[in-house]
């Protein structure tokens, strides 16, 4: 494996991580006055995620509220952040993080000013790990939704899945 920057990012331009295979995903947000979910990553099998994260590549439209993500199994959408978190308007670099329980909202580091997040003395990662599962028959994705009232909104968040597999079958493939 060739680094493009020494001990950051590989050939591909993916974090160079210890802990986890890491699965990436470009979003291009296109919503126009509405809510928007979009598939990010497809399941399969069962995984363990280790990191879930974003990171603004182009700057965000004027309103993008209510920011988070989901497990979709096309019967039932399960949290696995709140809804909660603003992107409106935020520049290049900003970051979204899933780093509390499912009933916390993303953590949003905007890089407006420097920024230091660190978990509690309670957490043993700053990153919130949990178990997903594919539904047997059917698609299982991990969303990103958010709502907006711009005509239409726009910006790109480059979506980070760090993940080990669990079942003999564990794969994750960007949407």
């Amino acid at each position: 494996m060739g680094l493009s920057a020494p001990l950051w990012r590989d050939s591909n331009q993916n974090p160079v991580q210890i802990g986890g295979v890491v699965s990436r995903k470009s979003q291009t947000l296109v919503g126009n006055n509405t809510t928007v979910n979009t598939p990010i990553f497809r399941i399969t099998g069962t995984v363990q995620v280790v990191a879930l994260y974003g990171v603004v590549t182009t700057t965000i439209g004027a309103n993008h509220t209510a920011g988070l993500y989901r497990l979709n199994d096309q019967t039932a959408q399960v949290a696995i952040t709140t809804s909660g978190a603003t992107l409106s308007g935020l520049a290049v670099g900003t970051t979204i993080v899933k780093k509390g329980l499912a009933a916390a909202a993303l953590t949003l580091l905007d890089n407006a000013a420097g920024r230091v997040s660190e978990p509690t003395t309670l957490e043993t990662s700053y990153f919130s790990p949990f178990v997903i599962m594919k539904k047997n028959g059917a698609n299982t994705d991990i969303e990103y939704g958010y709502a907006t009232t711009d005509t239409p909104t726009s910006g790109v968040i480059q979506h980070f899945l760090v993940w080990m597999p669990v079942s003999q079958d564990a794969n994750v493939v960007a949407q």
